[in-house]
C-alpha cells in the first residue's frame, strides 16, 4: 500500500515517472509533486492509520465495547472543536500552531464523556458511554460548524481539513506529529497484558494483580495523544478506529497482545487503501475521511445487529 500511495495519484504522472523522480529527484514539476507531496503523504498515512487503529483498540478494550471508537465516543469531535477555536481566535494556520489545542480538546472531551457515562448505578456501561460520546460529539461538532459558518476566514482555512484529508500535507506536518504519535504508540503497546486482565472484570483483574485505575488512566492518556495528533494532521477521520480492531479481532481472537500488533499493521494498510481509492474514484480527489465513512458505516450497522454486541 505504501508503494501504491507513491505511484498512484489523481494526476497524469505515470508509475515510471514517479519511480524516476524518487530515484533521481530533480526540480521539475513531477519530482516536486512526488518527493514533496506524495512521499510525506505516504508517511503521514502510515502514522495516522496506526494512531487511529491503536486508539480504537484501546477504547474497545477499556470499555469492553466493540462499538467503541474515538469518533463515536466524541474524542475526534473534541479535537476538531479545539482546532476550530484555535483558528478562529488565535490565528493558528499550521500543524505546529494548533496541535496542542487538538490534544487538549481530545483530552477534555474524553474526560467529559467518561464522567457522563459513569453516572448512575450501573456505572460505565458500553451503551452509556456510546450515548454520551455521540451526544457530546454532536454538541461540539455543531458549535464548531457554527463558528466556521459565521466566520468566512475560518471556513476557508478549515474546509479541506474538516473533510479528513491527506492532500497537500508536506514533511513539516509529518515531523510535527511524529513525536506525539510515537509516544502514544509506545505507551499503548505497554498495556495489552493489563487490558486482558481488565476484560475479565474488575474483581478478577484485581485478584490477578492488575492495577485497574492506572491501566485506564494510561489508556486514556494514550488515546488522547494519538487522536489529538492524528486529528490535527489529517482532520476528523471516522470509523477507522472501529473497523481495524474489529478486523484484527476476527483474525486473532480476543487476546489484546495479538490485537494490538495486528491493528498497528492493518491501520496503515486500510487508511492508505482508502486514500488511494479516493484519488481514483472521481476526477477530483475524494477526501480519505469520506471514503472511510462509506466503508465504516455499513460495518457499524452490521455490528449493531449482532447479538451480544456489548461484550468483547
Amino acid at each position: 500500500m505504501c508503494l501504491a500511495s507513491l505511484f498512484i495519484g489523481s494526476g497524469d504522472i505515470s508509475a515510471a515517472a514517479a519511480l524516476d523522480a524518487l530515484r533521481h529527484g530533480g526540480s521539475d514539476t513531477t519530482a516536486i509533486l512526488v518527493n514533496q507531496f506524495r512521499v510525506p503523504r505516504m508517511y503521514l498515512g502510515v502514522l495516522v492509520g496506526a494512531a487511529l487503529a491503536i486508539a480504537g483498540a484501546l477504547m474497545q478494550a477499556v470499555t469492553r465495547n466493540p462499538l467503541a471508537d474515538p469518533g463515536i465516543l466524541g474524542v475526534n469531535a473534541g479535537a476538531y472543536f479545539a482546532v476550530v477555536l484555535a483558528i478562529a481566535f488565535t490565528g493558528a494556520t499550521n500543524i505546529s500552531s494548533y496541535i496542542g489545542w487538538a490534544l487538549a480538546g481530545a483530552g477534555v472531551t474524553t474526560l467529559i464523556v467518561y464522567l457522563i457515562g459513569t453516572r448512575g448505578r450501573s456505572g460505565a456501561t458500553p451503551v452509556l458511554l456510546v450515548l454520551a460520546g455521540v451526544a457530546v460529539g454532536a454538541v461540539l461538532g455543531g458549535i464548531g460548524r457554527g463558528v466556521t459558518l459565521l466566520n468566512p476566514d475560518v471556513f476557508d482555512k478549515i474546509r479541506f481539513w474538516n473533510a479528513g484529508s491527506l492532500q497537500g500535507r508536506q514533511i513539516d506536518t509529518v515531523t510535527g506529529v511524529l513525536p506525539f504519535i510515537v509516544i502514544g504508540l509506545v505507551l499503548a503497546l505497554t498495556l495489552p497484558r493489563a487490558l486482558n486482565a481488565v476484560a475479565l472484570g474488575d474483581d478478577v483483574a484485581v485478584s490477578l494483580g492488575a492495577h485497574i485505575a492506572r491501566t485506564r488512566v494510561l489508556a486514556v492518556v494514550a488515546v488522547t495523544i494519538l487522536c489529538g495528533a492524528a486529528t490535527a494532521a489529517a482532520g476528523p477521520i471516522l470509523f477507522l478506529g472501529l473497523l481495524v480492531p474489529y478486523i484484527a479481532r476476527s483474525i486473532v481472537g480476543p487476546d489484546q497482545r495479538w490485537i494490538f500488533p495486528f491493528s498497528l499493521v492493518l491501520g496503515p494498510i486500510v487508511f492508505l487503501a482508502a486514500d488511494v481509492l479516493g484519488r481514483v474514484l472521481v476526477d477530483a480527489e475524494l477526501p480519505v475521511g469520506i471514503v472511510t465513512a462509506f466503508v465504516g458505516a455499513p460495518v457499524l450497522i452490521a455490528l449493531m445487529r449482532r447479538r451480544k454486541v456489548s461484550q468483547l
